[in-house]
């Protein structure tokens, strides 16, 4: 693990803080998160809550009045002050070079995410919803909103399940008729409004300052997306897939090279700046240490927001310490989907990150899976879990 490098002069408060990124100042769009403060061995932690998930951070710096803090994955940061018990800074996003900075405040002692007072407890949203992003627009998309009410109050939580991936932990809160749900992880920082009349959500998503979209959802247990294991594909089946990368030692890795020689290989279309990656990840951190013995491999391909080797390597290896991925992790040097379709041609395309290719110990595509119903979908992900693991099963004994 990193190990957090804590200069003390002014102690950050222990306990619970209500965190506020402001999206829109001007418009009072405001993204709220909670986190609490604890202190190991005289150390300093902060713990970021989204719903089920928890969120550690040790890379804690305090100089003065000055607490700074980078996110555990991703290239992101909060710089701030202590302004008596609470913090007052911005939260930079190191992935861009413009517009980078929100600014940013913790209030001490404020458990609430959404300043409300609940009503009496009504699960007017509870269920699944057909959701369409950008309606009426040539751009617009699909989606399936799960949401939950905690038991006998307006707590919600849920996710957007997309083809590309799931909006991961969202958590919010029921006022009227109204629905907030909001969440920050390091990269992504969403905030989702919406109203309910004639059966009909209407409300807009907002994804840091820079970007903002209607959608609407009608209540449809019955909805489905695209088959994620037909958006991309093998263009022949009888083809042998090859690639040649350096791993993060900058040694050139093949699937050619005597390692994977007759094994099985799951080969990760990633990046460390993408959660539904970093989501992947863990997932098949556990999956390679349950099945390695057995001849199952696993290589990522990673693409990163830069072209630049040593830049990359250092992203990719902080992902791959934080969830003890024993598994290559290999440095392609490009971005972008297109950039993934141009390197891996055996494919029709590619739309998503993450994007994962079962091979069979002939190194054939055996089924494409685009994108990743991580852990806050439920059921899709339990699905997905027993899909995956029954055709890895079946891939080791052919």
């Amino acid at each position: 693990m990193l190990l957090s490098s804590t200069l003390y002069s002014k102690k950050l408060k222990e306990g619970n803080y209500r965190g506020v990124l402001f999206l829109n100042e001007e418009a009072g769009i405001e993204l709220p998160f909670n986190f609490t403060v604890i202190y190991k061995n005289k150390k300093p932690i902060i713990e970021i809550r989204n719903a089920d998930e928890r969120i550690t951070i040790d890379e804690i710096t305090i100089i003065g009045d000055s607490v700074n803090f980078k996110m555990p994955i991703f290239d992101t940061e909060f710089k701030t002050v202590l302004a008596g018990r609470d913090l007052e800074g911005v939260w930079i996003n190191n992935y861009k070079t413009q517009k980078n900075k929100i600014k940013f405040k913790a209030t001490f002692g404020e458990t609430k995410r959404f300043l409300f007072t609940p009503e009496e407890p009504n699960p007017l949203f509870e269920g699944k919803w057909e959701v369409t992003f950008s309606p009426n627009e040539k751009e617009s998309s699909k989606a399936i909103g799960i949401f939950k009410h905690l038991e006998q109050t307006d707590y919600i939580t849920g996710t957007f399940l997309t083809e590309t991936g799931d909006y991961r932990y969202l958590e919010g809160i029921k006022n009227g008729n109204q629905l907030f749900l909001s969440a920050f992880d390091g990269s992504h920082a969403f905030l989702f409004t919406a109203e309910y009349s004639n059966e009909t959500l209407s409300g807009t998503f907002y994804s840091g300052s820079s970007w903002q979209e209607s959608w609407i959802g009608k209540r449809n247990p019955t909805f489905k997306l695209r088959d994620a294991e037909e958006i991309s594909f093998a263009k022949n089946k009888d083809e042998k897939l090859n690639f040649s990368f350096p791993n993060l030692e900058g040694k050139q890795i093949s699937l050619s090279d005597k390692r994977y020689e007759n094994k099985p290989v799951v080969v990760q279309i990633m990046g460390s700046w993408c959660p539904n990656c970093m989501d992947e990840s863990a997932y098949f951190s556990t999956i390679y240490k349950l099945y390695k013995d057995q001849g199952l491999e696993i290589i990522a391909l990673a693409f990163e927001k830069t072209t630049d080797f040593e830049k990359a390597k250092k992203q990719v290896a902080r992902l791959k310490t934080r969830l003890n991925i024993d598994y290559e992790i290999l440095i392609t040097q490009q971005t972008g989907k297109d950039k993934a379709s141009e390197t891996l041609t055996a494919l029709n395309k590619i739309t998503a990150f993450p994007t994962t290719l079962f091979l069979n110990k002939e190194h054939k595509v055996v089924k494409v899976h685009t994108g990743f119903n991580g852990p806050a979908t439920g059921n899709e992900y339990v699905i997905f879990k027993q899909r995956t693991e029954n055709l890895i099963k079946n891939l080791l004994k052919k």
